[in-house]
């Protein structure tokens, strides 16, 4: 497959890499989500991720349902939707370090071929369950490298301001497209569910196409002839993650937020057997979180001015925790979806404002890399925590876990945001590594 551009990007403007941080300029000032989309490649990225994102959430539904028919089990079904999140776990960082050696937009476009091609597999009718369970296995160990080229790619198309409103756009729509997508599988259950899975495919398949035609062929980041191991790249890839203050304090701060804000709709059941006994206010708890996380990640960066931003994001990551501790007072249901959905806004907003200045520190030979790990990080962080909440609940009731767990997690970001680097050490950072990826663009040109 030809790695140039079948139709290039018609805008005349060469996206450049995110600038070091000096006094803001009015063009940074006024960055716009209609210059976001101005972007002919960011419009091809975009495309592309809401289709997979849809037609993956509308398989995830089906699978359930499918496995379910065969086996009759809840377990084997839940086993099914479980093994999307296994390669991430395993072996994420060394799949995402893939991503690296390649031109990120060939990496996409192979992995959503050879996805459209498995899933295709997977519906057809009457095929054995452990080839049903190896096809999805093998279909999600694409996801880490694609998932990482992507992230990687981003900061390529859009520079500055436009690159933080970018990551907030994709955000808030990965949201959206994970309730449209549910919803969609459950009315395609009442047809068929191999229809559904066909539907992802096809996705997938769309989703090539698209990058193939809107985003441009760039090199890949590694030099030609570099010393290459795949365990020793990933080893890098997690050194440059927690071996350099200002990307260590960004990627902690992200980590541990998670540990709270993932805990409401992990235990949504249980709250919701506790504030509306005999009700069906699961769905809404567990909606509640990712409404706010995307009006957060919409409206914050683009209602707040690059300086106003920087003093924000230890505000937000203290208060995204601090939202829920109200639990304790074992609120009604009304309050309980606000207090939700006000802390995924909180935490909706810092995210593309820590990723803007996490991409700024970050080497641009280093990037999927380091996606990676963040993305393997924040799984293994999010289990862990449902993991401990979970089993508090045996003592307490619901509500108070959650509110106890919060108000730890609140005191956390206290402690953790004290920490946080000073303005010139962060702005020294970045300047450095824009120098070096400039000295290394040099080189390879």
């Amino acid at each position: 497959m030809s790695d140039q551009p079948r139709s290039p990007a018609t805008e005349s403007e060469v996206p450049a890499e995110p600038a070091a941080p000096g006094p803001p300029q009015a063009t940074a000032r006024q960055a716009t989500y209609r210059q976001v989309f101005a972007q002919g490649e960011f419009r091809g990225i975009f495309s592309a991720a809401a289709l997979s994102w849809f037609g993956d959430y509308v398989a995830r539904a089906a699978i359930t349902a499918l496995v379910f028919q065969i086996t009759h089990s809840a377990l084997a079904s839940a086993a099914a939707f479980a093994l999307s999140y296994l390669p991430w776990l395993a072996g994420g960082p060394v799949l995402a370090a893939l991503a690296d050696r390649y031109p990120y937009r060939r990496v996409m476009i192979i992995c959503d071929l050879a996805r459209m091609v498995l899933v295709g597999f997977v519906a057809i009718p009457d095929i054995p369950l452990p080839l049903v369970f190896a096809l999805l296995f093998a279909t999600a160990m694409l996801s880490p490298p694609f998932e990482a080229a992507r992230s990687a790619v981003l900061p390529q198309v859009l520079s500055g301001e436009r690159y933080v409103l970018g990551v907030g756009i994709l955000g808030s729509s990965l949201q959206a497209f994970q309730i449209l997508g549910y919803v969609t599988g459950g009315v395609l259950l009442a047809v068929d569910a191999h229809l559904a899975l066909g539907l992802n495919a096809a996705t997938f398949g769309l989703s090539a196409v698209i990058l193939a035609l809107f985003v441009r062929h760039r090199p890949s980041q590694t030099p030609e002839g570099t010393p290459r191991h795949i365990l020793r790249e990933t080893g890098e890839g997690i050194s440059i993650v927690f071996g350099r203050p200002v990307l260590r304090a960004i990627a902690l701060v992200v980590l541990a937020g998670l540990t709270f804000i993932a805990v409401p709709e992990g235990l949504a059941v249980g709250w919701a057997a506790v504030v509306n006994p005999g009700g069906r206010s699961q769905g809404l708890i567990m909606a509640a979180a990712p409404v706010g996380m995307a009006l957060g990640g919409i409206l914050l960066p683009r209602l707040m001015s690059p300086e106003v931003r920087r003093r924000a994001l230890r505000p937000l990551v203290i208060l995204a925790p601090l939202a829920l501790v109200p639990a304790l007072l074992n609120p009604p249901l009304p309050v309980v979806l606000v207090m939700v959905a006000l802390a995924g806004f909180m935490f909706g907003g810092f995210n593309p404002l820590a990723n803007a200045l996490f991409v700024q520190a970050l080497p641009a030979s280093h990037r999927a890399r380091a996606f990676g790990v963040m993305a393997a990080g924040m799984q293994l962080t999010q289990g862990a925590a449902l993991l401990a909440a979970g089993s508090l609940t045996q003592f307490a009731r619901v509500p108070y876990v959650i509110g106890a767990w919060c108000a730890g997690g609140a005191l956390l970001m206290v402690v953790a945001s004290a920490a946080w680097p000073a303005p010139d050490v962060i702005n020294a950072a970045i300047a450095e590594t824009q120098a070096s990826n400039e000295a290394a663009a040099k080189l390879a040109g």
